[in-house]
C-alpha cells in the first residue's frame, strides 16, 4: 500500500489484500481514518519484516547447528545388539525391527550389508552398523573406486531412510591367521573413508574395524596390557588414522571365553558381575569387581601405551553362551541370564570404568538370536537373547515380541521414526516460530 498525503485526505495509489481485494487508484478516504490505518499497517509491516529477517537468521543458525551438533553418531545410548543371521529359522528382517522396537534397542550391528535387512530398517530410526566382510578387503584396498562402487551399491541408496550409522571394515583382522589381510586393512579403511568423503557422508557414516583380544600380549592386570609386537606395526598406523577421523576403538570382549579357558583360576562370580572380592591392580591402585570393566580398561591401557590416550573404547561384541559342550565351562542358561541381565543393568547406569571414569561404557551384546548353522563348538550356536519366534530365551528384563504389544509398538514407531532426527528438529523449529509470532502479536 502506498500512501500520499494532501491537505484533506490520503489518496490511495494501489492496495492488495491477499490478492482478493483492490482499492482503485485515486480513491480518496478521509485523512483522519487513513492516517490511523497507515500507521497501523506501517507498524505491522515493520514487525513482519523484522520477524521475516529474524526467521531467516533462525534458519541459518539452525542449518549451522544441524551440520555440527546433530551429526549422526554410530552409537546412541549405551546398549546395542549384534544381529547375526547364520541360521535357517530366523524371523523376517521386518519382524526383527518390530522385536527391536518392542525391546527398545536402538543400536545394532550386522556382518554384511544385506539389502533386505537395510530395506526393513527403513524408517525405524534404529542405528545400524553394516559390515564390509573380510573377503572384500583385498579388492577394496586396491583403489578408492572399488570402495566407491561398494558404497554406492550397499550404503548410499538406503540413506537417509535407513539409519546406516557406520561401516565396520573387516572383523577381527589383526591378530588373526590371515597375515595378508593385516597388510590390506588400513588401505581398505582409507579407501572406504575417502569414498564416503567424496559423497559427503563422513558426518553420517562412521568407519571402524573391530578387534579381538588376540591383538594384546596380555590383559591382566589391566594396566599391563599392551598390543602384540607383531600386531603393533599394523595397529599403530590404523589407530593414527582412526584418531584423525574421530573413530573409536572397537573390541570384542568376552568374560565367558576368559572363564572358559581358565575356570580353575577365575572366580565365576567376578565374570558374572556377582558379589566377589574382585582384583586390585597394584600399578594403578584401582579395584575391579567385574571382568567386563577390567577387559575394557585393559584396552584403554594398551591405547595409552600406543600413544592414543583420548580414544574411546566401545565393546563391539560381548555375551555368554546358554549351552555348550562338556568341556566348555560356564556355558549354561542360568549363567547367560545372569551375565546379560547384570551387564544390561551396568550399562544402564551410564558411567565409565575405573581407569576411564569420564568415558561412558557402551557395548553391543552378542547376539540377538541363536544361530543354528554356525560352525564350531556348541556354544557358538547358543548366544541368543531371543528365540526365532521372538520370545525371550531367558528373562533379563525384555518382554519379547507379543502380538498385542509388538504390532502396536511397530506402528507407533513407524510413524514417529519415519523422519528421524530431522522431523523432531523441524518440529522444534516450528514450535519456536509459532511462539515468536504469538509474542509479536501480543506486543
Amino acid at each position: 500500500m502506498a500512501c500520499f498525503k494532501n491537505k484533506n485526505c490520503i489518496v490511495i495509489q494501489r492496495v492488495y489484500l491477499f490478492d482478493t481485494f483492490e482499492l482503485q487508484k485515486g480513491w480518496a478516504i478521509p485523512t483522519s481514518f487513513l492516517q490511523m490505518e497507515c500507521t497501523f499497517l506501517d507498524h505491522l509491516s515493520t514487525r513482519i519484516m523484522g520477524f521475516y529477517s529474524f526467521f531467516l537468521w533462525l534458519l541459518l543458525l539452525f542449518s549451522v547447528i544441524s551440520s555440527n551438533v546433530f551429526t549422526v553418531y554410530a552409537f546412541k545410548g549405551t546398549y546395542g545388539v549384534n544381529y547375526g543371521r547364520i541360521a535357517d529359522n530366523l524371523p523376517s528382517p521386518r519382524s526383527v525391527v518390530t522385536l527391536l522396537k518392542a525391546a527398545k534397542i536402538k543400536n545394532t550391528r550386522i556382518y554384511d550389508a544385506d539389502h533386505e535387512v537395510l530395506k526393513a530398517f527403513k524408517g525405524s530410526g534404529i542405528g545400524i552398523i553394516v559390515g564390509l566382510g573380510n573377503g572384500y578387503l583385498k579388492e577394496i584396498a586396491v583403489g578408492e573406486d572399488r570402495a566407491m562402487n561398494w558404497i554406492k551399491e550397499n550404503v548410499q541408496p538406503f540413506l537417509p531412510g535407513t539409519n546406516i550409522a557406520g561401516i565396520a571394515v573387516g572383523n577381527e583382522i589383526l591378530g588373526g591367521d590371515d597375515h595378508e589381510l593385516w597388510e590390506v586393512l588400513l588401505p581398505a579403511v582409507k579407501n572406504v573413508y575417502d569414498a564416503l568423503r567424496r559423497l559427503d557422508l563422513t558426518k553420517v557414516v562412521e568407519v571402524s574395524s573391530p578387534h579381538s583380544e588376540a591383538v594384546f600380549t596380555n590383559s591382566f592386570p589391566p594396566s599391563s596390557c599392551v598390543f602384540r609386537e607383531d600386531v603393533s606395526i599394523y595397529m599403530k598406523p590404523l589407530l593414527q588414522f582412526f584418531s584423525q577421523i574421530g573413530s573409536p576403538f572397537y573390541i570384542n570382549a568376552y568374560p565367558f571365553l576368559a572363564y572358559k579357558s581358565d575356570p580353575e583360576h577365575i572366580d565365576i562370580n567376578y565374570a558374572l558381575f556377582k558379589s566377589n572380592k574382585g582384583i586390585l591392580d597394584a600399578k594403578t591402585n584401582l579395584h575391579y569387581d567385574n571382568m567386563f570393566e577390567a577387559q575394557v580398561d585393559a584396552a584403554y591401557a594398551a591405547l595409552d601405551k600406543a600413544g592414543f590416550p583420548k580414544m574411546e573404547v566401545i565393546v563391539s561384541e560381548t555375551g555368554w553362551a546358554s549351552r555348550g559342550d562338556d568341556n566348555e565351562a560356564g556355558a549354561s542358561l542360568e549363567n547367560a541370564r545372569t551375565y546379560n541381565r547384570n551387564l544390561r543393568k551396568r550399562l544402564a547406569k551410564k558411567k565409565g570404568t575405573p581407569y576411564r571414569p569420564k568415558f561412558v561404557a557402551k557395548a553391543y551384546i552378542f547376539a540377538l538370536f541363536n544361530e543354528n548353522l554356525k560352525p564350531g563348538p556348541t556354544s557358538e550356536r547358543n548366544f541368543g537373547l531371543f528365540k526365532p519366534d521372538g520370545s525371550i530365551s531367558y528373562d533379563i528384563g525384555f518382554t519379547g515380541l507379543k502380538e498385542s504389544s509388538g504390532v502396536s509398538s511397530f506402528i507407533h514407531f513407524k510413524v514417529i521414526g519415519a523422519y528421524g532426527w530431522l522431523g523432531s528438529s523441524c518440529a522444534l523449529l516450528l514450535t519456536t516460530c509459532i511462539t515468536l509470532v504469538l509474542l509479536i502479536s501480543a506486543s
